[in-house]
């Protein structure tokens, strides 16, 4: 079975190209930064950078709403290969070709990553508590689906 499963932040906008041909297809190129779990002695690198390849709707959905520093879950397998430069040199290739992506944080979370300003400077919900949840008004209870 060859099934990866990844979580981690695209280190650049994705790159898309379109095979020709009458029927164009999609293919996105981007690379996600996924932190190492432990950290091993001497060793200053604490994430890997893995090199992923999207085709279809997978490469059109990447090039539509990915961008650099987006949080994304993904599920693809490995693929390997091998081509020859222009120096002669046999080179080996490795990917994860996408089978589907998701994001792994809410849009406003994306955005404080992004812009690196703190949650408070958000508004928020007139009726709101400070624990975040909503206020129910009381007797509503006999409303509700479910007891």
């Amino acid at each position: 079975m060859n099934k990866v499963i990844l979580m981690g932040r695209l280190t650049r906008d994705p790159e898309v190209r379109y095979s020709q041909g009458e029927q164009a297809t999609a293919i996105a190129r981007y690379t996600v930064a996924v932190d190492r779990r432990f950290r091993r002695d001497g060793d200053s690198q604490t994430a890997d950078f893995i090199g992923c390849v999207a085709f279809g709707r997978q490469a059109e959905f990447a090039e539509k709403y990915l961008r650099k520093g987006t949080k994304i879950a993904l599920t693809g397998r490995i693929q390997t290969g091998s081509y020859t430069n222009r120096d002669g040199q046999k080179v080996y290739t490795t990917d994860v070709v996408v089978e589907e992506q998701e994001f792994a944080e809410s849009k406003a979370a994306s955005a404080e990553h992004a812009a690196n300003f703190a949650p408070a400077d958000r508004p928020s919900p007139s009726n709101a508590v400070s624990d975040g949840f909503m206020n129910i008004p009381d007797g509503i209870d006999e409303e509700l689906p479910f007891n």
